[in-house]
């Protein structure tokens, strides 16, 4: 069975916006909307003396999707992307993998939320990451 020209087209017109302010008036991903420099990460829920604040110099919001595999070459899948989250699933064969869901609250405020397997066991974590200025 084909399908004629003229039908492929009026499914295509479909699809393709009608204007150019209809483009504009998609939400900003999140991956925009964070300020770059030097954040802090601090685990919720531990008291423990070893959980001290991490800082990570951060230049694109998806630094904070491998915090358990931050060297490690990943195959990544964006599940979400809007304006205020970011879900992506990633495979680092060997290494492990996880999922990471972050919600932007502020250009300088995010909540991370992780979970997988790193170095043959598994990990959960649920921090909150902030801006504290310049990277050093």
């Amino acid at each position: 069975m084909t399908i004629g020209l003229r039908a492929m087209t009026c499914a295509f017109a479909m699809l393709v916006p009608a204007s150019p302010s209809a483009v504009l008036a998609l939400p900003a991903p999140a991956t925009a909307n964070v300020e770059p420099g030097e954040w802090e990460l601090r685990e919720r829920g531990s008291e423990r003396e070893s959980n001290r604040p991490r800082r990570l110099c951060l230049s694109h919001l998806r630094q904070l999707v491998q915090l358990r595999h931050p060297r490690a070459s990943c195959k990544q899948l964006t599940l979400e992307h809007s304006a205020t989250r970011l879900s992506v699933s990633y495979d680092c064969g060997g290494a492990g993998g996880g999922r990471t869901d972050l919600r932007v609250e502020t250009p300088r405020l995010a909540q991370v939320r992780s979970q997988g397997i790193a170095d043959g066991a598994p990990f959960a974590v649920d921090m909150e990451a902030r801006r504290m200025g310049v990277c050093r």
